[in-house]
């Protein structure tokens, strides 16, 4: 059995809450900005990056990292709300697009110049050079024992940030 020391312990204590109340904070400022929920906005997101700016449910969840049947249910609120809409494939019968309204771009607009205020105030201010450099690589450790790069050559690593 490893053991962890009380620095260790206290480290990731803290890193724990820190991450748990910056997304509670996020969620509750994109919410009180833009009126919808960070759920919503992954997938608002995900579809306005799209020219098309439609995708098929399966290829959300990939973007995303969800499970296809969250996204499922995630969308049918969604198009509830006239954010998004499903429309048939034409060449798949049992396809159907999930195609982003014009509710939906101005929410997700909106959302976007909202929230990337609310990150920089309350993440990347907050912050100083060293501080960013030093998260950053500690990010890409983690992210690394966790999904090892494919790619050993460092200008060929996926960038998992988007």
């Amino acid at each position: 059995m490893t053991t962890t020391t009380a620095e260790e312990r206290e480290l990731w204590r803290t890193f724990f809450v820190m991450r748990r109340q910056l997304e509670l904070t996020l969620e509750r400022r994109l919410q009180a900005d833009s009126g919808i929920s960070s759920a919503d906005f992954e997938i608002l997101a995900a579809l306005s990056e799209e020219s098309s700016t439609q995708l098929r449910a399966g290829r959300i969840a990939d973007i995303i990292g969800w499970e296809k049947s969250r996204v499922s249910h995630q969308l049918g609120r969604m198009e509830q709300r006239g954010l998004i809409e499903r429309v048939e494939c034409g060449d798949d019968a049992r396809g159907v697009w999930v195609v982003l309204t014009a509710e939906g771009r101005r929410a997700v607009a909106t959302a976007m110049r909202d929230h990337t205020d609310a990150i920089r105030e309350y993440f990347f201010d907050v912050l100083d050079d060293e501080h960013k450099t030093a998260l950053l690589n500690a990010s890409r450790r983690v992210l690394d024992v966790i999904n090892p790069p494919i790619c050993v050559d460092e200008e060929d690593r996926v960038d998992v940030a988007g």
